[in-house]
């Protein structure tokens, strides 16, 4: 991450000579003194009539913010344009702020454009801080100017310091919020005081709120009677997202995650695996990725037919649009993925409208109207077996 933030802050120098030019000293006629008491006595009598006025309207606009990671920040002005370090920032301030955001950290996937308008979409990308996707484009981001640049998710280690260069080198504040699902109703509230959106913040943090207290509700009443999982990811699905992984965290807390290994991968293609692993350990339940391509075949295969999920028709594949419903990449989208999971396992428990819930989300969160049809075409192979 250290070279990351180097190579960053060496564009930024570039663009920023790039954009230096020659300065000229403008030339101006001379005036004559009394022609300057003249004007200094014109002016002098609104200056004292509106001072006071002045100095009320800044108090009432200035504002401090102090960001997760303890650094105060002071805003003379409101808070009108954004940038987003990454995708889970771009996710969290385009569901609470669409119209602050100055671009895009990453691009929207295919099929996007069925739930993102153009507006939206049309916005430069300027690229992300961490990650290997798109790197921070110093040149497009001094172009946008954002009023800030925020980061939301895990603190990484020496995030401070690297924020600090980064705002120096550039005079726009790099703010920090935490953020992962079970603090995510804090994230809103900050972003809300951040932009002055605190009861609009309210409504996305209560939402969050209830979702995660009602899945762990549902799991203190499963209790140690999980449903044993896999998750396949993979063209061929012979890559399996591991227990204790940070794309596990949902997989996790809603099952038994049987993906036990020695090192579990970091990456969201997870951890390579073969028939004959998978057979060890054979799932009551399979989840597959919606890129494993094998969703629609294992039913007639020989190889997969050997798998008691397979045999007793409890495999899914995951709902997609316009990002994956567990959290490929990890954003918000996971709350989704809670609803939907202990949709899938614990019916009994999950005794809540499913449709009716993930349809709020996409109001709130991708500021979509989803009608039945959407809905049905989203869950095809992903909640039928309900049924």
């Amino acid at each position: 991450m250290k070279r990351l933030f180097a190579l960053f802050l060496c564009g930024l120098m570039v663009a920023s000579l790039a954009g230096c030019g020659s300065n000229g000293n403008s030339s101006s006629e001379s005036s004559t003194s009394e022609s300057v008491v003249s004007e200094e006595s014109s002016v002098s009598s609104e200056a004292s009539e509106n001072s006071s006025s002045e100095a009320s309207s800044a108090e009432t606009s200035s504002f401090t913010f102090t960001d997760s990671l303890g650094r105060e920040f002071t805003f003379e002005e409101p808070i009108e344009t954004v940038a987003a370090s990454g995708l889970l920032s771009q996710l969290v301030v385009y569901s609470l702020a669409p119209d602050t955001l100055v671009g895009w950290s990453n691009e929207w996937s295919e099929g996007s454009e069925k739930y993102i308008p153009e507006k939206y979409r049309s916005l430069p990308l300027i690229g992300q801080l961490y990650g290997s996707n798109t790197e921070m484009n110093p040149e497009q981001l001094m172009i946008a100017d954002p009023d800030v640049v925020i980061d939301i998710g895990d603190p990484k280690d020496g995030i401070a310091e690297d924020l600090d260069a980064l705002g120096e080198q550039t005079g726009i504040p790099f703010i920090h919020i935490d953020a992962n699902m079970e603090t995510m109703p804090e994230c809103y509230t900050m972003l809300g005081e951040l932009l002055g959106m605190e009861e609009e913040a309210q409504v996305y943090a209560d939402f969050c709120d209830s979702i995660y207290t009602r899945t762990l509700d549902i799991m203190e009443e499963v209790g140690d009677n999980k449903v044993s999982v896999l998750y396949l990811t993979g063209d061929s699905g012979m890559n399996v997202i591991a227990k204790g992984s940070y794309h596990a965290e949902i997989i996790d807390l809603v099952a038994d995650n049987l993906a036990v290994v020695e090192s579990p991968s970091s990456k969201g293609t997870g951890n390579e695996t073969d028939m004959e692993q998978l057979m060890l350990w054979d799932p009551e339940v399979i989840f597959f990725s919606p890129d494993s391509g094998v969703y629609d075949t294992v039913a007639d295969d020989p190889l997969w037919s050997g798998l008691q999920a397979i045999q007793s028709g409890r495999y899914y594949e995951v709902p997609i649009g316009p990002h994956n419903w567990m959290g490929f990449p990890p954003s918000i989208q996971r709350y989704l993925g809670m609803m939907w999971m202990t949709k899938i396992l614990y019916p009994e428990q999950a005794d809540f409208d499913i449709q009716a819930d993930v349809t709020r989300y996409y109001e709130m969160f991708y500021h979509y109207d989803l009608t039945d049809e959407d809905y049905q075409e989203l869950v095809a192979n992903s909640l039928g077996k309900l049924e």
